[in-house]
């Protein structure tokens, strides 16, 4: 039997199989208002007819200028909650679970005026700008936006939250010491404005809906923080209510000696580390579309589940196509297909 697509349950969400449509922006709201559109009401449902157990809708922002562009989404308005209920409805229509990334680029927002950071230091590259450093009190209206934006997600049927702690954007850059310089609370203890959003969140949402945190395990500019490291952060957010972790590395600027891998698998290690010393599930991620390794993956519990970003951009029915190749019993076809195959 395929472990792959084997049930799996966290905490109340039950999911019919462990495969994950990690978070990728579409860079396609039309009017630059942050509400999903028809293009992304098709690409959700497509993944979800498919056969995936479990889709995470893309980087969502807690305020307009947390956007990496204006063609990103956000849920800053409780004007937005219909757009996303129309899409979460539609993919609960065809058997799969959804959540949503809720984010904030911070120093990576390239179409603010001026972007806010932790500490006033750009990211490398002449499209970035040099961001404006929040005020303590600013902080805390941050951690209040992370907040409002999971009620609304909440309230548009959300299944479950991820918080992007990842990839150099701002719930990163609080976390780093490479871009967080501060002197107040937030500096001297640099998990302090994660673990803060984290309880935030976890007060709008219902008892039992899960809350993933993607982390970046470790950063490959020099001076970046390791797996160690991580794993102390990881620790702070279980203690604040995570309930699993989604595990990626790097995103923080330029690779120094420590580069990146470009193979399938390199990031694997990494989730079965803080799947060991923290003691809650993972979702693994990069390059894992090879049925066969992603099903190794569950397989050697490596991690509790598998996330498909660039696969499920190449194939919407990547699901289905896997369970076919590993011979699973559970292959969810749709009616409608089923002579295609």
């Amino acid at each position: 039997m395929s472990q792959l697509f084997s049930a799996y349950q966290l905490n109340n969400l039950q999911l019919k199989n462990r495969v994950v449509m990690a978070p990728m922006c579409q860079y396609s709201v039309t009017a630059k208002d942050g509400k999903p559109n028809e293009w992304h009401y098709v690409h959700y449902l497509s993944r979800a007819i498919g056969g995936t157990g479990l889709i995470i809708m893309e980087m969502t922002d807690v305020h307009p200028d947390g956007r990496i562009s204006d063609y990103d989404l956000g849920l800053w308005s409780d004007e937005h909650i219909p757009a996303y209920a129309r899409i979460i409805d539609g993919v609960h229509s065809h058997g799969a679970k959804i959540g949503i990334q809720i984010a904030h680029a911070g120093r990576k927002a390239e179409d603010a005026e001026v972007p806010v950071a932790p500490s006033a230091i750009a990211f490398p590259g002449s499209r970035y700008k040099t961001p404006r450093a929040l005020s303590t009190d600013e902080v805390k209206q941050m951690v209040q936006l992370f907040g409002d934006a999971a009620r609304r997600a909440v309230q548009a049927g959300v299944d479950m939250i991820e918080l992007h702690g990842a990839h150099g954007y701002l719930i990163h850059q609080f976390q780093s010491a490479l871009t967080n310089k501060r002197e107040d609370e937030y500096g001297q203890d640099l998990s302090r404005f994660g673990v803060e959003v984290i309880q935030a969140v976890k007060k709008e949402m219902p008892a039992g809906m899960p809350l993933v945190f993607r982390i970046s395990a470790v950063e490959y500019a020099d001076g970046g923080y390791d797996i160690d490291y991580a794993i102390k952060l990881c620790q702070a957010y279980r203690d604040a209510g995570v309930d699993a972790f989604h595990v990626s590395s790097g995103g923080e600027g330029a690779a120094g000696v420590k580069k990146p891998g470009n193979y399938p698998g390199y990031q694997v290690p990494y989730a079965r580390s803080i799947r060991e010393a923290v003691g809650v599930p993972v979702i693994a991620v990069g390059m894992l579309e090879d049925p066969a390794l992603a099903e190794s993956v569950v397989s050697n519990e490596d991690a509790d589940m598998v996330g498909i970003a660039r696969g499920l951009l190449r194939d919407p029915y990547w699901a289905t196509h896997a369970a076919i190749a590993l011979k699973s019993e559970e292959t969810h076809i749709p009616k409608q297909y089923e002579r295609g195959y």
